[in-house]
């Protein structure tokens, strides 16, 4: 049967465009398998390291323990060694919430990187099938479950002994996530500059403390602002602000930790 030429191109050039759609979605779907797949891969060895640390912490009880008896002991010392009104101890106690965090904080990030330096696995972690900076997100997760853990019950032990209500404890446990998060990004690129020198115990709160004020001081105003009465709104602010920091911490942190942890 005789078709005109200007149809046989038409036809010649819808099926080039099939034929070009079809190789684009198989080479697309390629990618995102293969994409999926690294995704995979990389949890996979993620959480093998994390799991480590829990499971060494689980066993061991080096950590968690003995800063939470701190964390409890110095909440329980402040609060018999302060006898204000309910009015001063509004302005009191957002101090004595982040003073024992912090220390707490201090604690727990001190042994990130101990147990593998002691043992003479660091080495073994540095060259373990898996980039370095990606070692930084595993063992900051983890220090991010140990001190959650801590807090998770430290801050109702507060709560309870200082008389505050009850309606308080969303907001600080909201401000308590952010400011760990930034607090423990921070903590741990220095928990392993810190860890080949001799006088570790010292040189990470000189280095560290420095650089983490601004997420302090902001949880300590948000903190405050919740204890006097303060909304979601009046604390907005202070969340930004901590928020801000998080990601820089964590970005800043991630790039620079491969360098950090060949030192």
């Amino acid at each position: 049967m005789w078709q005109p030429e200007c149809f046989k191109r038409d036809m010649i050039g819808q099926l080039r465009a099939v034929q070009v759609l079809k190789l684009g979605k198989s080479k697309a779907g390629l990618v995102h398998s293969t994409y999926g797949f690294n995704c995979m891969k990389f949890l996979s060895k993620a959480m093998a390291i994390t799991w480590k640390d829990v499971l060494s912490e689980a066993r061991s009880k080096e950590t968690i323990p003995s800063v939470l008896i701190f964390a409890v002991l110095v909440i329980v010392i402040f609060n018999f060694a302060f006898g204000a009104g309910p009015e001063q101890m509004k302005l009191i106690v957002p101090g004595i919430l982040w003073t024992t965090f912090v220390f707490a904080g201090m604690l727990s990030l001190n042994r990130t990187f101990v147990q593998e330096k002691e043992q003479g696995c660091l080495e073994a972690l540095i060259i373990c099938p898996i980039k370095r900076h990606d070692i930084y997100i595993c063992k900051t997760l983890g220090n991010f479950i140990f001190l959650t853990v801590i807090e998770a019950i430290s801050l109702p032990v507060f709560v309870v002994l200082f008389n505050l209500p009850l309606s308080v404890l969303p907001m600080l446990i909201v401000i308590t996530i952010m400011a760990t998060i930034g607090f423990i990004a921070i903590g741990t690129l220095f928990s392993a500059l810190s860890v080949n020198t001799k006088a570790r115990e010292m040189v990470l709160p000189i280095l560290f403390l420095p650089v983490v004020v601004p997420v302090i001081l902001s949880a300590v105003e948000a903190s405050k602002l919740v204890l006097a009465g303060g909304s979601w709104s009046s604390i907005a602010s202070w969340l930004q602000i901590i928020a801000a920091f998080d990601v820089i911490f964590l970005v800043v942190s991630y790039l620079i930790f491969e360098y950090v942890i060949e030192e």
